[in-house]
């Protein structure tokens, strides 16, 4: 049997299984494979973090080092995310530079670290000559889909986890000290919750096999106050009411996540898994 075949036998099953209010792994539409997570992975990174989501499997890194600010904000530290797909986490990924699914990746994850994760402001040493960069680096070592809600809650993890140097400014020259360690001024810690749409069917943390005949993907970024980012990918849409729902359910979502890996006792190496 070919591949194609398959593709197309699988797909025709699995649209035939959401009829009958079922997925292809067992869960119901709302409902996240397991999750575990662990920090502290990493010992040369000054933060780190590994995520599991069913096979997903990721790993985020954190480094700072200092550098001249950007022009448009010389009172802010810099914060840069980069994400690798690895060859070996799928058939899909290929060795060479970025593509648009790894840039694609590591701006959406972006876009809500900076909108309410760090604070960039008290990153600052020298207005306009010298800030401290902090450099989030993302490792997709398994792809089994949802990429984006293992990648983010990786990298919020390994922020959380991080213990920089001490940065002093003495007579105009930045001294880095290490050893006196700090954690990194962080404001909130959002969770990032995705959900595919399949014909008129709303599936929450897509699987792989969904991912690929999926018509739409909505990414919704939330603190415990309010949503910091939402990302909409795919040719397909989404309606009013869906987006509406989506964001009730990502808020229920992203509140039972935060409390599973332990946010909010920040910097503590922590396993969780449910």
């Amino acid at each position: 049997m070919s591949s194609e075949v398959f593709s197309s036998i699988l797909k025709r099953r699995m649209k035939e299984l959401l009829k009958e209010g079922k997925r292809i792994d067992g869960r119901d539409f709302l409902s996240y494979r397991e999750i575990s997570v662990k920090q502290g992975v990493i010992e040369r990174a000054e933060g780190s973090a590994e995520v599991k989501i069913g096979e997903t499997w990721v790993i985020a890194g954190v480094k700072t080092g200092v550098e001249k600010p950007f022009p448009d904000t010389p009172d802010e530290g810099i914060l840069a995310v980069h994400a690798d797909l690895l060859p070996l986490a799928s058939e899909m990924f290929e060795p060479g530079p970025p593509d648009e699914r790894s840039i694609e990746l590591a701006r959406v994850i972006d876009r809500g670290l900076r909108e309410s994760c760090v604070e960039l402001p008290q990153l600052c040493l020298i207005p306009g000559k010298r800030v401290v960069a902090v450099y989030v680096d993302i490792s997709v070592l398994n792809h089994d889909g949802n990429l984006i809600d293992a990648s983010a809650l990786a990298s919020v993890l390994a922020l959380a986890d991080a213990r920089i140097p001490r940065y002093e400014v003495t007579d105009g020259e930045v001294e880095r000290n290490e050893e006196e360690k700090e954690p990194l001024p962080l404001k909130e810690l959002p969770i990032w919750v995705t959900f595919a749409k399949i014909d008129e069917y709303i599936l929450l943390d897509p699987c792989l096999h969904e991912e690929r005949i999926m018509d739409a993907r909505l990414t919704i970024a939330c603190t415990s106050r309010g949503i910091c980012a939402l990302q909409k990918g795919g040719p397909g849409f989404f309606t009013s009411d869906e987006i509406k729902r989506c964001i009730r359910t990502a808020f229920e979502k992203s509140k039972e996540i935060r409390e599973l890996v332990g946010l909010g006792r920040r910097g503590e190496g922590h396993e969780g898994g449910g």
